[in-house]
C-alpha cells in the first residue's frame, strides 16, 4: 500500500485504448513474432504508414526510396513484461522489445533505405528525433524524413517510482512556469509525421528546429 502522498501522484494519467490491438499479417508479421513484440513498435507501423499514406506516398513508390526513419522512443516497460511471459524465451524475444528494432521495422517493413535511428532522450525523444529528421532534409540524405514519437506506461513501478521521487502532478497537470507547478501527468501517445521539401504553403511548415541541454540545473533529472 503506498503512503497518501506517493498515492496522490499517481492518481492521474492519460491511456490509449486498445493499444494491443493490431493486424501483423498487414506488414508481413507472424502471430508468433507479433506475440513477442512491444505494443509499442505495432503502433509505431501503423502510425508511421499512415503518415506516409496521409502525405500521398503509395507503398510501391516508397520501396527502396531515400526515406528516413527518426524514431523518438524513451525505453520500453514491456521487457519486463515479456520476461515473466512465455513468449519470453523464444527465438523472436530479442527484437520484441529492442529500441534499434522499433525503428528498424518500419524501414524493413516498407523497403526504406533512408537513415534509420531510434532517440532516447527521455521527454526530448520525439524533439531530437524530429531536429535529426530536419537536418537530414537540409543535407540531402533523405528525400524524406519520417519521424515518430511513441511512449506506453506499461508496469505501475515506473509511475510508482516517479511520484515517489515528486516528478509527478497529483493535480494530474502540468502548470509549466507556474507557482503552481508540482509535477508532471504521466500519459501515452503515439504520433508520427511524414517530412519532405515543399514549395507550396499547404499543410504545415517546420522552418527551424534546436536541440540543447541545461548542463549542471537543478537537478540530474531537471
Amino acid at each position: 500500500r503506498l503512503p497518501p502522498d506517493v498515492a496522490s501522484r499517481t492518481r492521474h494519467g492519460a491511456f490509449l485504448r486498445g493499444a494491443e490491438l493490431s493486424e501483423p499479417s498487414f506488414f508481413g508479421i507472424s502471430p508468433a513474432e507479433a506475440a513477442a513484440m512491444d505494443p509499442q513498435q505495432r503502433l509505431l507501423l501503423e502510425r508511421g504508414y499512415a503518415a506516409l499514406h496521409d502525405a500521398r506516398f503509395e507503398r510501391i513508390t516508397l520501396e527502396g526510396s531515400l526515406t528516413g526513419v527518426f524514431l523518438g522512443f524513451a525505453g520500453s516497460e514491456f521487457g519486463q513484461l515479456l520476461a515473466a511471459s512465455p513468449a519470453g524465451g523464444g527465438v523472436y524475444a530479442a527484437t520484441g522489445s529492442t529500441l534499434s528494432i522499433a525503428s528498424g521495422r518500419l524501414a524493413y517493413a516498407l523497403g526504406l533505405h533512408g537513415a534509420c535511428v531510434s532517440y532516447d532522450t527521455a521527454c526530448s525523444s520525439s524533439l531530437s528525433a524530429c531536429h535529426a529528421g530536419l537536418r537530414a532534409l537540409q543535407l540531402d540524405e533523405c528525400a524524406v524524413g519520417l519521424v515518430a514519437g511513441m511512449a506506453l506506461a506499461l508496469i505501475p513501478s515506473v509511475s510508482t517510482s516517479f511520484a515517489v521521487a515528486g516528478m509527478t502532478s497529483a493535480r494530474g497537470r502540468s502548470h509549466t512556469f507556474d507557482a503552481r507547478a508540482d509535477g508532471y501527468a504521466r500519459g501515452e501517445a503515439c504520433g508520427a509525421v511524414a517530412l519532405r521539401h515543399c514549395d507550396d504553403a499547404s499543410g504545415a511548415s517546420l522552418h527551424g528546429s534546436a536541440v540543447r541541454q541545461g548542463g549542471r540545473a537543478a537537478s540530474l533529472t531537471a
